[in-house]
């Protein structure tokens, strides 16, 4: 009989034992798949993280956030020459401003309410009770007869596409509930209003209405899923720009980075492009606080992995060496009549082999069948203690974020990791086993080699 077909056979010379040893054996194998899924899907994670959240500089002119503070707009030039820096892969330029029924037919949908009242005030201004335009200096217990109507902001955009897959402002997520999206350069006058604008002015797709003494049709109607970011309107850039009278104007520029590694390098490289001009920010930190937890469950599975794997390995060693002491006078006979100890020593390790194939069966259908699951739970509890930031502000600059980037997209990252488990995960954990065998083999078979035919037998 040679040596692969005895060593498979004394694998089995001891049911129970056989029995006790491949299961053991199985569950090491099966955690470290299990963690080796983790690290996978994680790490896949991180990497799409990387390149599609947290992974924009915003630019804004300086001094003015939204409707606040001051200065002066950011011009074509300035997008001009930041738009090519190098690691930049697409911008997202807007002009926003506001509709009152001085300038609009369209009635806002929303209602002042204190805060409102409280904020018109604050603001230095009062508003005629009819037209909602801004009048005098106004003060707390000033403006008399006079009340606010939050205006209706619009918004002109380079990029509407983006739209779709992105949040808008307060953390709304855009859905495009009838009509159609306008191109990018589009010239004409038509507009995308959100529900709460359509219902208010009685509006569909096909209707008009009036902005800045211009009819302008509506073209696609929009859910911004809240009711700060359902008080808007959108228009082409170009669009917004000749009708408000701020050709080349822009009050933000969005740069998309093509990962969240190079946002400090294209924001420094954006600030020195546009000088005193500009504000530059980007959200790579608050990105990187939400990357963090996933970091640490990848640095979890892969000492999770390694220990499996050092403990299916002392297993089958501890198994081994008690096995060779059982038959220490088998191989002692074995080795008198002729036997190598190359021999002898590779009957045995085909029976590791064996005990950690068969676990490894047990092993991998373990790992298929957990992965998942202790995946998201191992998500689940480290996202629930962690922070994401939202950015303060709508309105202005920051009403739109492109393409998915904003913190929604952060939140929804937590929630759909989903563990691929193919063909190369099953290679890997058959290839974890063979490690297993050989290591603890190995390391047994050296007793094998120190032992003397002539003594076993005195002592037997």
């Amino acid at each position: 009989m040679n040596v692969v077909s005895r060593g498979i056979r004394n694998a089995f010379r001891n049911v129970i034992r056989t029995f006790s040893i491949v299961i053991i054996l199985g569950l090491s194998i099966g955690l470290s798949l299990t963690m080796l899924i983790a690290h996978q899907a994680v790490g896949d994670k991180i990497q799409s993280i990387k390149a599609s959240v947290g992974n924009t500089v915003s630019i804004s002119p300086a001094g003015a956030r939204g409707f606040e503070g001051g200065g002066n707009p950011l011009t074509a030039a300035n997008l001009n020459s930041v738009k090519s820096l190098p690691h930049v892969l697409s911008n997202v330029a807007t002009l926003s401003d506001r509709l009152t029924s001085s300038n609009s037919s369209l009635q806002s949908a929303i209602d002042a309410g204190a805060l409102g009242k409280r904020f018109s005030q604050n603001s230095g201004f009062v508003f005629h009770a009819q037209t909602g335009e801004a009048i005098g200096v106004g003060g707390p217990g000033g403006g008399g007869s006079f009340s606010f109507t939050p205006p209706v902001t619009v918004t002109g955009t380079n990029a509407p596409t983006n739209l779709s897959a992105g949040p808008l402002g307060g953390g709304g997520t855009f859905t495009l509930k009838s009509g159609s999206v306008f191109s990018a350069n589009s010239t004409a006058d038509v507009a995308l209003v959100s529900t709460s604008i359509a219902s208010k002015n009685n509006l569909k797709v096909g209707s008009s209405f009036t902005a800045y003494n211009t009819a302008v049709q509506v073209v696609g109607i929009f859910d911004a899923g809240n009711t700060f970011s359902n008080n808007q309107v959108i228009l082409p850039l170009a669009t917004e720009q000749n009708l408000s009278s701020q050709t080349g104007d822009l009050t933000s520029i969005t740069l998309n980075v093509d990962s969240i590694s190079n946002v400090s390098t294209v924001t420094s490289a954006a600030s020195k492009a546009l000088g005193s001009s500009a504000d530059v920010t980007n959200a790579a930190s608050d990105a990187q606080t939400t990357i963090t937890p996933l970091q640490n469950i990848q640095s979890i599975s892969l000492y999770s992995l390694i220990g499996a794997v050092i403990a299916g390995a002392i297993i089958i060693l501890l198994t081994m060496i008690m096995i060779v002491r059982e038959r220490r006078r088998e191989i002692g006979v074995i080795k008198a009549i002729g036997g190598s100890n190359v021999k002898v020593m590779g009957q045995f390790m085909v029976e590791a082999v064996t005990f950690t194939f068969m676990a490894a069966v047990i092993g991998i259908g373990l790992g298929v069948l957990a992965g998942n699951p202790i995946t998201r739970l191992l998500v689940n509890n480290s996202s629930s203690s962690a922070s994401v930031a939202t950015p303060f502000g709508g309105g202005g600059g920051r009403v739109l974020r492109a393409g998915g980037h904003g913190f929604g997209a952060l939140r929804n990252n937590f929630s759909n990791i989903h563990a691929i488990i193919g063909w190369n995960i099953i290679l890997y954990g058959l290839a974890a086993a063979l490690i297993i065998a050989i290591v603890g083999s190995g390391l047994a078979s050296l007793f094998i080699a120190k032992i003397r035919p002539a003594e076993v037998m005195r002592v037997e």
